[in-house]
């Protein structure tokens, strides 16, 4: 699976590279029930008593359900249904002062007691190799406790029927508005975790996500030429309300665009898709040079995601994981000092407790409470990601709750939170932003983009353009990518909009580590401008 943020679906087999490998068919029926909390707290015990006997010093068990449901489209045709279901119990130990890992499809007492042992008697030879021994920051037993997503709507009980006569019906006000392709998909997952440990937690959690992509291209038949646009949806940490286009949660643009915040209008969205690639047919190309930016948070997630969420998670930096684009140009010096990672309108948190969001839970997959902390505050280099087994090395007395697996059968590692650029503290609106622009660029959406091996040099797309001249947006333009180096880019961050305008943009399938796991993260900010930066124009012809 690539890590290149949220796969787009053009189609039922595209589309199908997001759901899990591991996991089986089943009847939208069966995406309805859940698990005994009584049995999987006997299948939890059982584990831990067994590890224990056989010599764990510490044991962890996530009992996982999780279920998928995608439903695909292409004009007048249904191309996809699928669900699936993917159950069983992840073991975890330390022994010898070494990890072991186990984990079984088998869901009985002996299966589990027996994965138990295997995951013990793995560490004990892993510990034979080590050099240190595993140091967890301590986290207390919080008992028996649950936390459910705060949805108002399960996407599960929606039937396939409505969920098809959406996107029948989106297809078609798309064609009708001038569109000759279009392709939408709705994606929902839930994920019905379980965990229990020897600290004394069990906890159980009821997670769900839903994503709505959408893609239009037209076509100038004189010309051959083609242009696409992609929908402005976000992927959220939410129920099927996601979908019910209230006009209160969207926003006009100065550059009449349309965005949305926690709800989604995906006809009128659509609608606007047709008409706006029919404009990239006739927009003129950028001129390459130095521009102001103004970024739209529709955008501006993706550069977050890529120029500060990877850079600053902790294996990263400690050269402990590469894979996926490599390392990280941070160093424990850097944080340590205090580094300028970008200018004094610049701070970024990461947070696990946010309502709505793609990352945010109540506990993390090692029991950790999750939390809010800054990573850069004022522009200041001040903290990074770390789980239970990491949090020594950065100090720290607890772990920041950024453990994840992505399946029962997967162990579970560090992995990004919601990582989010802050509003301004001053009263600042989008049009009050782009007023005080002379030369400058708007974008909205995201778009292909491309980073180093340190995540230091990167190249930014984009899916809408505008230009701005003397505090007006004066029309579409195309072909535009602007050039970064991570720390000057974000010392040219000159201002960011109020709360007002915050929205969050994300990734429902990032990936990471080897074998890889996905996992889905939102990013927020409000608008953001930052000045001087390069633009390139990427359809000028070098030969």
């Amino acid at each position: 699976m690539q890590r290149r943020d949220f796969l787009k679906a053009t189609g039922a087999g595209m589309a199908c590279m997001l759901l899990p490998l591991q996991g089986h068919a089943v009847p939208a029926e069966t995406l309805l029930s859940s698990m005994d909390v009584r049995l999987k707290k006997s299948l939890a015990d059982t584990a831990m008593q067994a590890a224990t006997q056989a010599g764990a010093s510490y044991c962890d068990v996530r009992i996982g359900r999780y279920l998928r449901q995608f439903v695909a489209t292409r004009e007048d045709k249904v191309t996809g249904v699928v669900n699936t279901e993917s159950s069983g119990v992840g073991i975890r130990v330390i022994a010898g002062g070494a990890w072991g890992f186990a984990a079984t499809s088998d869901m009985t007492l002996d299966a589990v007691a027996a994965a138990a042992r295997q995951a013990t008697a793995l560490a004990k030879a892993n510990s034979g190799a080590r050099i240190n021994a595993v140091q967890l920051a301590p986290t207390p037993g919080v008992g028996e406790v649950s936390w459910k997503a705060p949805i108002r709507k399960n996407s599960m009980l929606v039937p396939v029927k409505e969920k098809v006569e959406l996107l029948l019906a989106v297809n078609a006000a798309a064609m009708k508005a001038g569109a000759n392709f279009v392709n939408s998909s709705v994606f929902a997952i839930n994920e019905q975790k379980y965990f229990a440990s020897t600290d004394g937690s069990y906890i159980d959690q009821d997670i769900h996500r839903i994503a709505a992509p959408l893609s239009v291209t037209v076509i100038d038949k004189a010309s051959g030429k083609f242009r696409s646009r992609d929908g402005l949806s976000a992927p959220m940490g939410m129920g099927y309300e996601y979908l019910d286009g209230n006009a209160a949660d969207k926003t006009i643009l100065p550059s009449g665009v349309i965005v949305y915040g926690s709800s989604y209008d995906m006809l009128e969205d659509a609608v606007a898709a047709a008409k706006q690639a029919r404009m990239k047919l006739k927009a003129p190309s950028v001129k390459p040079g130095k521009y102001d930016l103004v970024l739209d948070p529709s955008h501006t997630w993706l550069t977050i995601h890529e120029s500060v969420g990877h850079p600053t998670e902790l294996d990263r930096v400690l050269g402990y994981e590469a894979n996926y684009a490599g390392t990280s140009f941070v160093t424990l010096d850097k944080v340590k000092e205090h580094f300028q990672y970008g200018s004094p309108e610049v701070t970024i948190v990461a947070d696990k407790t946010e309502v709505g969001s793609l990352g945010g839970v109540g506990y993390d997959d090692e029991g950790v409470k999750t939390q809010k902390w800054d990573i850069i505050r004022d522009g200041k280099l001040v903290n990074l990601q770390a789980t239970r087994d990491q949090a020594h090395m950065l100090g720290l007395e607890h772990s920041q709750g950024c453990c994840y697996a992505d399946s029962w059968s997967s162990v579970q590692f560090q992995r990004m939170p919601n990582v989010s650029l802050q509003p301004g503290t001053k009263p600042l609106s989008v049009a009050e932003m782009v007023k005080d622009v002379e030369n400058g660029i708007y974008i909205v959406g995201d778009g292909s983009f491309s980073i180093d091996q340190q995540r230091y040099n990167a190249q930014f797309g984009g899916e809408l353009f505008y230009e701005i001249k003397d505090g007006k947006v004066t029309g579409m333009i195309e072909d535009v990518a602007y050039q970064i180096r991570t720390p000057e880019f974000w010392n040219s961050c000159a201002a960011v909009c109020d709360k007002r305008d915050y929205r969050l943009g994300g990734s429902f399938s990032d990936g990471k580590g080897q074998p890889g796991q996905s996992s889905s993260v939102s990013h927020g900010s409000s608008t953001a401008r930052f000045n001087g930066v390069n633009v390139i124009n990427t359809a000028r012809n070098l030969g």
